[in-house]
């Protein structure tokens, strides 16, 4: 699939342009669909924005936002040349991860902005908000001033007759004064704006903000914070407004794919781009279908016992990079620090630690592990790059310290969801025998083993040989 459009030059991706440079003397950059989109963390990119004598304007890019450029010329234009695009949303670090380089952080819209007014209210600073229905932006305003201590708000301006004059507009604005100036006017509209107007407004910052000012005032409900970590409050307003939601997120992040897909074949391997792409695709629906199934095992697990939801445990990935692994939590909150005392009741051979009946496992959890649903979260770590559909289970560091040295060997493919050993009878087989297993797949691994590999552990999981 190609754009619709013959983009501005500084849209296009020249061939054989590094997948990562430098913009300018203080942030890194990956380059993404032509743009340089800034793989930072949150504080350092405003220390940027914030620093004396920048002018910048700012825009944020998402999976919504590509596919709009790719059929709207004028706005794909807009992007190239905004002083700063800003990585928003798990399509962009898709998209960057498939092209073999990694973004430092989302900095999604909605964190990002507050983030930098606090920033901005720690300097002195002010700031102007335009856009969004009547009223919404003087009610945004009213939270962020309960939000964040200090913030001088220099002014509100709705975004329906409020912007209809530009030249009014812009005078009103440079009246108040402002250091920073948020426009909610949605995409592409907002940048649109921007693009043809920043030059007029005496502002340090100019930034796109989309419905932030929905948010601050309450029309549009958040995700909650467990979501919102797990940044998939995507699914939390598809779940929200099915109907206006489905047709952007469940066809336009297909669509943004599709896009991301062809890009990164212009960088990669072709073989390890096609595993990719089947990793995507087959987690990505599998996000969407199993949304309903994981809201109710959240549910049960809160039920069942204290704690949270989701486990996380530093697990070794490909080529000895460690990574925080996500599961459902099916143990007491105490676990950890009760498996020292476990160890010698261990019934599988060798490093790894699994036992029969072990205390620490909650009533849910048994369930949740006798059909492997307690893996599922796993799926984010695929999406995220750090895990493949097959391939060895990813270790523990402190197992990994006492591997043999042929062990090392299933360290140099990615980890998997499912792999021989799963489809074998996993706890059932022993330590030694399931390094023979992962390093045979790991000298003949192939698209068609995979393939079968996949099919079998939808029986596996339906027999539940060896999960316990």
């Amino acid at each position: 699939m190609t754009f619709a459009y013959h983009a501005p030059a500084a849209f296009r991706v020249p061939a054989g342009t590094p997948a990562i440079a430098t913009q300018g003397a203080d942030l890194a950059h990956v380059r993404l669909f032509g743009l340089d989109v800034v793989s930072a963390r949150t504080a350092t990119v405003i220390d940027a924005l914030l620093s004396p004598g920048r002018r910048s304007r700012v825009a944020f890019l998402n999976a919504h936002c590509v596919n709009v450029a790719a059929r709207d010329r004028d706005y794909a234009d807009a992007l190239a040349t905004a002083d700063m695009v800003l990585p928003d949303g798990i399509g962009v670090e898709l998209a960057a991860r498939m092209t073999g380089a990694r973004i430092a952080e989302n900095l999604n819209g909605t964190d990002f902005t507050p983030a930098l007014l606090r920033g901005a209210a720690a300097r002195g600073m002010s700031v102007f908000l335009l856009g969004a229905r009547p009223g919404v932006a003087e009610a945004a305003a009213n939270r962020l001033c309960l939000e964040i201590p200090g913030l001088r708000v220099a002014g509100t301006r709705d975004g329906y007759e409020g912007m209809r004059d530009e030249a009014a507009t812009i005078r009103a604005v440079n009246a108040a004064r402002p250091d920073i100036v948020l426009v909610a006017a949605g995409v592409p509209m907002q940048d649109l704006w921007l693009a043809r107007n920043a030059h007029r407004i005496d502002a340090r910052i100019t930034l796109g903000v989309g419905a932030l000012f929905d948010f601050l005032a309450g029309r549009v409900r958040r995700a909650p914070v467990a979501v919102r970590k797990l940044r998939a409050e995507w699914a939390w307003r598809l779940a929200m407004e099915p109907r206006r939601m489905a047709r952007r997120y469940l066809v336009g992040n297909a669509t943004f794919l599709a896009r991301a897909a062809r890009h990164a074949l212009r960088r990669t391997d072709r073989g390890t781009m096609a595993a990719r792409v089947i990793d995507i695709a087959l987690t990505g629906a599998a996000l969407l279908f199993l949304a309903p199934l994981a809201l109710l095992v959240a549910a049960a697990i809160k039920l069942d016992s204290p704690g949270p939801v989701f486990f996380r445990q530093m697990r070794v990935g490909r080529d000895g990079e460690q990574f925080p692994m996500l599961k459902f939590r099916s143990m007491h909150v105490d676990a950890e620090a009760r498996r020292a005392a476990l160890l010698a009741t261990s019934d599988r051979d060798g490093v790894c630690f699994k036992s029969r009946s072990d205390p620490r496992v909650t009533r849910v959890g048994r369930l949740l592990r006798r059909f492997s649903i307690d893996e599922m979260p796993q799926i984010w770590n695929v999406l995220r790059g750090e895990m493949s559909v097959v391939g060895p289970r990813p270790a523990l560091p402190s197992e990994v310290a006492e591997y043999p040295a042929r062990a090392l060997e299933r360290l140099s493919v990615k980890p998997g969801l499912t792999g021989v050993w799963q489809v074998s009878g996993r706890a059932e087989i022993g330590f030694d025998k399931m390094i023979d297993m992962d390093v045979a797949y790991v000298r003949s691994r192939s698209m068609l083993l995979d393939l079968v590999i996949m099919a079998m552990t939808f029986r596996a999981i339906l027999g539940g040989r060896g999960a316990y």
